[in-house]
């Protein structure tokens, strides 16, 4: 099955063709980080008129390929939610049309599903032919779903119906790190820079930071009271203290993010007996939370599945993937329907 995948959930403008059989034969991106760093964070319209500068040029870009290929596509498929309103539709709006010229079903799929599905791409690419027996392997799976927005704790079972175990009530993980970064003076997006200035630290524990002990078992995720707590901790030093003091400050308020998702990932393996464990999302590629959850895969011994860093962000690729790799999407061969999966939550109805 070839499906043509489109992405525009937030600020980038994506597009990608996978082939089941093959794998993902073609990705193209286009960022609007630079732009929206100007105003220390994503501006929703911005974003959108941003969109329809770069949809036409990625196009025109791919057109050989994708009209070489277009009597193989047997889908189209498209980020339904969650995401920015405006951007969004932009995205549906081109599907739907391409869909129509090519007289393809359209399948809307969930971005969050991309996250969570997104580390099995690696797999499917070392051996696309025995993927789906390698895969049954792996479930039930407990997936960790860290993006820029969004931070869950979602188990999968074998016919890939996800169950939301643990959510956030308020920061993401991603934003926990942006905001903390913002508050340290660094340009947006701050995650990465964060982990630079925390790889040079010279000791560990010098700033204490709340890293959600209260509510360790709880099924929730709360980071606003670590960004809070960093405030109140730069009111009481002086710049020239910052300055000497970064690099620790930066390690501790990253150890606090991680400790907090690993021990709530941790929990969860308590609780039930997964076969594999699954990280996602743009925070994924933090190396400090890669080794955490490899600590914790290795020490139930089971397989920690990795998403490709260039899956990690918005990208067409994880949402073509989804498209087929859920089988909770009707399947588009049997209808030319415009077939929607839920937008708000990433759970089966």
């Amino acid at each position: 099955m070839k499906i043509l995948a489109f992405e525009s959930s937030c600020d980038e403008s994506a597009l990608a063709l996978f082939d089941s059989a093959r794998g993902l034969e073609l990705e193209r991106v286009s960022t609007q980080i630079a732009l929206h760093a100007q105003y220390g964070g994503v501006v929703p319209e911005l974003a959108a008129r941003e969109h329809l500068t770069n949809f036409p040029l990625i196009l025109r870009d791919v057109a050989p390929e994708i009209l070489a290929a277009a009597a193989t596509i047997d889908a189209v498929a498209v980020t339904r939610g969650p995401g920015l309103a405006g951007c969004l539709a932009l995205g549906i709006a081109l599907a739907r049309t391409v869909a129509l010229s090519l007289g393809k079903p359209l399948i809307a799929a969930n971005h969050l599903r991309g996250h969570l599905f997104s580390p099995f791409i690696p797999l499917h690419e070392s051996d696309p032919a025995n993927f789906e027996k390698s895969c049954a392997a792996l479930f039930p799976h407990l997936g960790l779903v860290v993006s820029g927005g969004n931070t869950l704790l979602v188990e999968v079972d074998e016919n890939r119906r996800v169950k939301i175990l643990a959510q956030t009530v308020d920061d993401a993980a991603g934003e926990a790190f942006d905001k903390g970064a913002k508050l340290l003076g660094m340009p947006y997006p701050g995650g990465a820079l964060i982990e630079k200035q925390a790889k040079l630290a010279r000791q560990h524990g010098k700033f204490s930071f709340p890293s959600g002990d209260a509510i360790k078992r709880e099924p929730r995720f709360s980071f606003s009271g670590l960004k809070t707590s960093l405030r109140y901790k730069l009111e009481k030093i002086s710049d020239g203290e910052l300055a000497t003091n970064l690099p620790e400050i930066c390690a501790d308020y990253q150890a606090a993010i991680v400790r907090q998702l690993a021990e709530k990932t941790a929990v969860q393996f308590e609780k039930k007996r997964y076969a594999s464990l699954g990280l996602g999302g743009g925070v994924s590629n933090n190396n400090v939370l890669r080794a955490a959850c490899r600590e914790i895969a290795d020490s139930k011994r089971v397989p920690l599945l990795l998403a490709h860093p260039k899956h990690t962000g918005d990208n067409a690729g994880i949402i073509a993937f989804a498209a087929w790799f859920d089988k909770q999407l009707p399947p588009p061969e049997f209808s030319k329907a415009i077939s929607f999966a839920p937008a708000l939550s990433i759970e089966t109805p």
